[in-house]
């Protein structure tokens, strides 16, 4: 029998509740882009730098869950642990964005009405297996490597971190892993301040320069939360999670900076964020305590509802972007629309969350851990 003990490590609960509040930034981010003629005007200007925050979040979390556990845990228990944890969210993401498919805008997405079910059906079946796709097999017109579930790049990429530590990074000294840290910085503030849009956005498609992209968006993140949890010593903040919630809101919604004239100024504002300001948030997060039952059950509420939020969520954004730009709509007619798609979004991964996603999981842990 294996040892289910590994399952029985505390959380931190604050970086359990700044997850939850970056997920609702990515919807709130989202439904200004539908509004946005480009990202210069876009509001809630770096909400894609949550992606980022996730990926620091999920560097600190695996290095403190698995770390010291290596003696009694096989390569393959730990797959099988990231497996459970992640991939039933992704099936449900990859179903819903079937589901919602075809109730999308056909001016904002032209090539929908021409997609047959059985390749929309084709599509959903690969992307339950986050497998990408080339851009000749979207359906969408996004060049999306999972074009019923956008966000599913993110998730693709969270897989290639989760690779490389267990295989590889897991055995890095502390210098090593520093001097892998450095670099990947390095890489990632030259992707930023040379990027020819002025951000570090992109990441989503099976293309040489998305892939670039995403590579550069998840080194640096991933290992220098790694990193974050070997060196990381408490800072004693009072109101831990209201100060880095205000600080997570404020990096995500900052203007974007330098205009069309200046690109590498926002270049810079990414890269600085990403390598500065997401790690510090993470670490006061980490090295302060809740105070207060009420603060300890919305951080217990948003940490759940994070993952499903996030994965999805996206199949609404769809349709609201469609509907808007079909009717060329203005955020001051359409705001009561784009409430009901927050409540709506944090309806549906509440209820995959209670009815499928912990139902699953506990089986899957039954089967595969306990066994």
């Amino acid at each position: 029998m294996q040892n289910t003990n590994l399952l029985a490590k505390p959380h931190y609960p604050i970086l359990d509740g700044l997850r939850g509040v970056a997920a609702i930034m990515v919807i709130i981010f989202h439904l200004f882009e539908a509004h946005a003629t480009s990202h210069l005007t876009q509001i809630i200007n770096h909400g894609y730098l949550a992606v980022d925050f996730f990926f620091v979040l999920s560097g600190f979390v695996i290095g403190y869950a698995y770390n010291d556990r290596w003696e009694i845990l096989s390569t393959k228990d730990f797959f099988k642990r990231r497996l459970i944890r992640l991939q039933p969210m992704v099936v449900m993401g990859s179903v819903i964005g079937a589901a919602l498919f075809y109730f999308q805008g056909f001016d904002m997405f032209p090539m929908i009405h021409q997609v047959p079910v059985w390749q929309m059906l084709l599509i959903m079946l690969i992307g339950c297996t986050l497998i990408p796709v080339p851009t000749s097999m979207d359906i969408r017109g996004w060049q999306e490597m999972h074009p019923l579930n956008g966000p599913g790049w993110s998730l693709f990429f969270e897989y290639v971190g989760n690779i490389l530590y267990a295989l590889v990074i897991r055995h890095f000294s502390k210098t090593l892993l520093t001097i892998l840290v450095v670099s990947s910085g390095i890489f990632l503030l030259h992707t930023a301040v040379t990027s020819p849009h002025g951000d570090i956005v992109g990441g989503w498609s099976l293309t040489a320069e998305q892939l670039h992209i995403g590579f550069a968006r998840l080194l640096y993140p991933f290992f220098v939360g790694l990193l974050l949890q070997k060196i990381t010593k408490p800072s004693n903040l009072n109101n831990g999670f209201l100060w880095c919630s205000l600080l997570i809101i404020a990096v995500l919604a900052f203007p974007r900076i330098g205009g069309d004239k200046y690109l590498w100024l926002n270049g810079l504002y990414d890269a600085g964020s990403i390598i500065i300001f997401l790690p510090i948030i993470v670490w006061l997060g980490a090295s302060s305590t809740l105070s207060g039952k009420k603060t300890s059950q919305i951080c217990k509420f948003l940490g759940n509802i994070s993952y499903p939020i996030y994965i999805t969520h996206y199949p609404l954004i769809y349709i609201y972007t469609g509907w808007v730009v079909q009717h060329k709509l203005t955020i001051s007619q359409t705001w009561p629309y784009a409430l009901l798609v927050i409540v709506t979004a944090i309806s549906i991964a509440y209820a995959c969350l209670k009815w499928y996603d912990e139902p699953i999981r506990k089986w899957m842990t039954k089967k595969w851990i306990t066994q």
